[in-house]
């Protein structure tokens, strides 16, 4: 194909003139007058106008706006990303995939509009289209397979006439494209500029030691070039091929063998709590009702939680960050995390994934997957300890629901809190 189609798009709403969406289509329940001035805006009736101010310029009249992924912070700022259909003066209708933040995270380049929430709170919003992400300029061509192609054979990859799918997408923060052709398959992590070598440097250094994608090329755009690894996602061996999973001992070594890199920014690498309280922080603006449980967690993890060695860490530790083959791990993804922390973290975040999973598939091979680290870990880690860094790790799986906004968020976003809880008090259910 062409290029990167960004984002599935739900139905279609309509406007009653060029410059507004109806309101109603768009944003069809009121919102919680709690929620802060920059969910009002960009998910309220005022983001049909924000968009209409900046496409009208351009020929184009909003038709459909849909927020498909909303990421909050806890300073109350917001990124949302939506998927619209837009007619244009020319007669054409186009899907397109919208981006639009608030706070200190707007970038520079973006289009910035000045207003007010519904109550009067001033608000800066910026916004642009895919793939014109200003944050992110080396997307622009790492979103046409033609210009990727060329771009690619410049810094001496032949990939012939390539395809191209987007993997993940963080409005301002990261993508990853693949990149699939006869010749091969390559990964095209896209960052901030000012992140390339960093990140190409933990390559680099790990690829050494551990079963991490070696660098084949990064740009001053932004883009590290990275080869596809074999092996099958984890996630999927542990959906229906038991087989290939590797003994959690091989998990262990593989921690084991991570060398020293550089601090990937955590202030105290070793302290689960402020993670926790941030987390805690934003589900409370969207779940005020879920403050008080949230507030004694974080203060049960806090009590519970221990102090651990700093060591080498990989910092997102779970299964769909490894990939498997015949019982071994033959890939370590996403290292962007990678640098000093407590060993305890990350298997706390691996056994908080297996048991999300197992919460939402039922009893079956990700239950006695689970069983066999937590075998692994007795008596090497205090269980109490252990536990309340799962329930940690759980409380920031439960800002998923709302993040993606999936139907019924808020049940799913208290089913989590209620996993969480249940771990920290030392009784999950088996």
């Amino acid at each position: 194909m062409s290029a990167v189609s960004p984002a599935s798009h739900r139905g279609v709403t309509g406007t009653d003139d060029g410059r507004r969406v109806d309101p109603a289509l768009l944003a069809p329940t009121a919102l919680p007058p709690s929620w802060p001035p920059s969910l009002q805006v960009l998910l309220g009736e005022p983001a049909g106008d924000v968009w209409a101010a900046v496409l009208g310029p351009l020929g184009g009249r909003l038709r459909s706006l849909t927020a498909s992924t909303v990421t909050l912070r806890p300073d109350a700022a917001a990124t949302v990303r939506y998927g619209a259909v837009v007619d244009w003066a020319d007669g054409r209708a186009t899907r397109e995939s919208l981006a639009a933040t608030t706070g200190a995270e707007v970038p520079p380049g973006a289009a910035v509009l000045e207003g007010a929430a519904p109550d009067g709170r001033p608000v800066t919003v910026g916004l642009w289209r895919w793939p014109l992400d200003p944050a992110l300029p080396g997307l622009a061509w790492a979103a046409s397979a033609a210009r990727t192609a060329e771009r690619l054979a410049g810094l001496g990859l032949d990939v012939g006439s390539p395809r191209l799918r987007l993997r993940a997408y963080r409005p301002g923060r990261r993508a990853v494209v693949e990149v699939t052709s006869p010749a091969g398959c390559w990964f095209l992590k896209v960052v901030r500029p000012a992140a390339v070598a960093d990140l190409a440097d933990r390559h680099r250094r790990l690829a050494a030691s551990v079963p991490v994608p070696p660098v084949l090329a990064a740009t001053d755009d932004g883009v590290v070039v990275l080869p596809g690894l074999p092996g099958t996602p984890m996630r999927t061996a542990l959906a229906g091929d038991p087989a290939a999973l590797p003994d959690p001992a091989a998990l262990e070594a593989l921690l084991d063998a991570l060398p020293p890199v550089g601090s990937a920014g955590r202030r105290d690498p070793a302290d689960p709590v402020p993670r926790v309280r941030a987390h805690a922080t934003v589900l409370g603006m969207v779940c005020p009702g879920l403050a008080p449980r949230l507030d004694r967690l974080v203060a049960a993890v806090g009590a519970a939680a221990g102090t651990h060695p700093v060591v080498p860490v990989h910092g997102d530790f779970y299964e769909a960050q490894l990939l498997v083959s015949e019982g071994a791990v033959s890939g370590l993804l996403d290292v962007d995390t990678a640098g000093p922390g407590a060993r305890i973290d990350d298997w706390a975040t691996l056994l908080a994934h297996l048991a999300l999973l197992e919460r939402l598939g039922g009893p079956g091979p990700v239950a006695a997957y689970r069983a066999r680290v937590q075998a692994l870990l007795a008596g090497r880690l205090p269980a109490g300890e252990l536990a309340a860094r799962v329930a940690g790790v759980l409380v920031g799986l439960a800002t998923g629901p709302f993040r993606v906004q999936q139907a019924g968020w808020a049940a799913a976003t208290e089913a989590r809190v209620a996993l969480a809880e249940e771990w920290v008090s030392g009784s999950p259910s088996r």
